[in-house]
């Protein structure tokens, strides 16, 4: 637990923020009951661990992501202990550090999966404990001697997983299928409606925001997952294949194995609590595998689901001959060791060529790595290439920022505007800018006749002439370019433009379908004019 948390914490202090993580600064410099994309649990750990974004760095915005992996390394070996000794625990911690999920993204990276991952554990791990009490039958209704109280912890745990990330609810679907197929006894337990109740308590913010807000967050997710739209096979290899990844190939291996061991009966796991892990694990994977044929999705989605098989794998150790455990041990930390360590080494100096463009406006386009490299340089050359703008009387220092997407408009807040106490403002489709639209509000809105800067990435470029269409200003031009650099050579361009005298806030976004926007969230662009 102490090498596994001191190596992450150089990571996190090293490494800077990805997309996802800038953006959910946000989350903890605007927090909110809830927002558009996600529930609000990950912007108060992170106010929590930065002391209200006091200490602002990759470091402390990450800290909770450190401390919670080291924590949940801990309770991955309390339930294996509890599943049958400590030899099976120990084996649960070892195969969750070396998940990539659990390492990296979890444990390194903040994101909504970091307190999901922490609330999850402990939710199986109170269910884990309610299904093996001792039980008794009094008038009819067979409850547990005495441990009602693990069956409320769990609706606690759940409730604060959902009030994380959404998915969280599979832990209710989990224990509902298993009561409803097994113990139908347990749904005459006062108990269980408590800990249902407490778990909706604590949905209570998501529900109150979205009232206040025409329910666009589960609209928003509701349009991103289903069954509708084109069979793309595609989609399907790219989550099988991320997910064989993520979760560590041996690792993935393993834990085929085991359900294999399952289905052979030749586990040594009581049938409720193989059970409950089968029925909370495998729906979430399948249903994802299923969404995955027709919308694209994320391997990460299900990574809670594969951490509930590191149970019935390490448990599948144990059956092994002892040469075989050690070398699959072996092989799942050197697997793992590989991946941190070059992966590392690919961000910081790019030594395997991942793209391929020349053009000017794609250079970068294929290496997912410069979404965590480069930000740190930009902010530092920006600021030069701002003040010599200003000098020059083209620009101003009031003059803000614009974006129309919420990536990389979260990571040019972050290093590019947050240095400078520049405003950033997120100007186009909603389904585009996400939270931006409520930023908008905190930071006053647009302001007519005012100039704005535009940085177009060739990372992920978007012309702001055709995403603006010549219409919102009254002109929009090229200032200059900065190169940025890694290991002496340029891997991407930044364009620095100049959006010259807004013209027109409009009173409704159009969505790229042509629909409008919910009543109520349409009329926020709002602003003032400048004189």
């Amino acid at each position: 637990m102490l090498a596994s948390a001191l190596i992450r914490a150089l990571l996190a202090g090293w490494i800077e923020l990805g997309t996802d993580e800038a953006y959910y600064w946000t989350f903890a410099k605007y927090p909110d009951w809830s927002h558009f994309d996600h529930p609000g649990m990950i912007g108060w750990i992170i106010q929590l661990f930065s002391l209200n974004l006091l200490f602002d760095s990759e470091f402390f915005l990450r800290l909770s992501s450190v401390v919670i992996m080291t924590l949940n390394t801990w309770i991955m070996f309390r339930i294996g202990k509890e599943l049958k000794d400590e030899a099976t625990g120990l084996r649960a911690a070892l195969l969750y550090t070396t998940s990539i999920y659990a390492f990296v993204i979890t444990g390194i990276f903040i994101l909504p999966d970091t307190p999901l991952s922490l609330f999850w554990l402990l939710a199986f791990w109170m269910a884990v404990r309610y299904l093996g009490s001792p039980t008794l039958t009094l008038q009819g209704i067979t409850t547990t001697v005495g441990n009602n109280r693990y069956l409320i912890l769990f609706g606690l745990f759940a409730g604060l997983s959902m009030l994380s990330k959404y998915s969280g609810i599979f832990l209710w679907v989990g224990l509902g299928l298993y009561l409803l197929c097994y113990d139908r006894r347990q749904f005459k337990n006062p108990s269980l409606y408590l800990a249902l109740f407490i778990s909706v308590l604590c949905c209570l913010p998501i529900l109150v925001w979205n009232i206040q807000n025409d329910f666009i967050s589960f609209r928003f997710h509701g349009g991103r997952v289903g069954l509708a739209g084109t069979l793309t096979p595609g989609n399907f290899s790219n989550e099988l294949s991320g997910e064989f990844l993520y979760n560590n190939p041996v690792n993935f291996i393993i834990a085929i194995l085991a359900l294999i061991a399952i289905r052979r009966h030749r586990l040594p796991l009581d049938s409720s609590r193989q059970r409950l892990i089968m029925l909370t694990a495998l729906p979430m994977i399948g249903l994802f595998l299923v969404f995955s044929f027709y919308r694209p999705t994320l391997p990460h989605w299900s990574g809670p689901a594969y951490n509930l098989l590191i149970f019935p794998s390490a448990l599948w150790l144990g059956t092994t001959k002892t040469n075989r455990r050690k070398k699959l041990i072996v092989a799942s930390i050197i697997t793992w060791a590989l991946v941190v360590l070059v992966g590392t080494i690919e961000i910081k100096t790019g030594f395997v060529p991942l793209d391929h463009n020349t053009e000017a406006k794609s250079l970068g386009k294929d290496d997912i790595t410069l979404d965590l490299y480069g930000w740190r340089q930009l902010g530092t050359k920006f600021a030069d290439f701002r003040a010599e703008q200003i000098e020059k009387g083209v620009m101003k220092e009031t003059d803000g920022i614009i974006g129309n997407n919420w990536f990389p408009t979260a990571n040019l807040d972050y290093y590019v505007a947050r240095p400078l106490h520049m405003d950033v403002l997120g100007y186009g489709p909603l389904e585009r800018i996400h939270k931006y639209l409520w930023i908008n509000e905190k930071r006053g809105g647009f302001i007519l006749n005012a100039d704005y800067w535009y940085l177009a990435d060739s990372h992920f470029f978007i012309d702001p002439e055709k995403a603006y269409a010549y219409t919102n200003f009254k002109e929009i031009r090229l200032l200059g370019t900065i190169p940025i650099e890694r290991n002496g050579k340029v891997v991407r361009n930044i364009f620095v433009y100049q959006c010259h005298h807004l013209v027109y806030i409009p009173e409704t976004l159009e969505t790229e379908n042509g629909k409008r926007n919910p009543e109520g969230l349409t009329d926020r662009m709002g602003g003032k004019t400048e004189n």
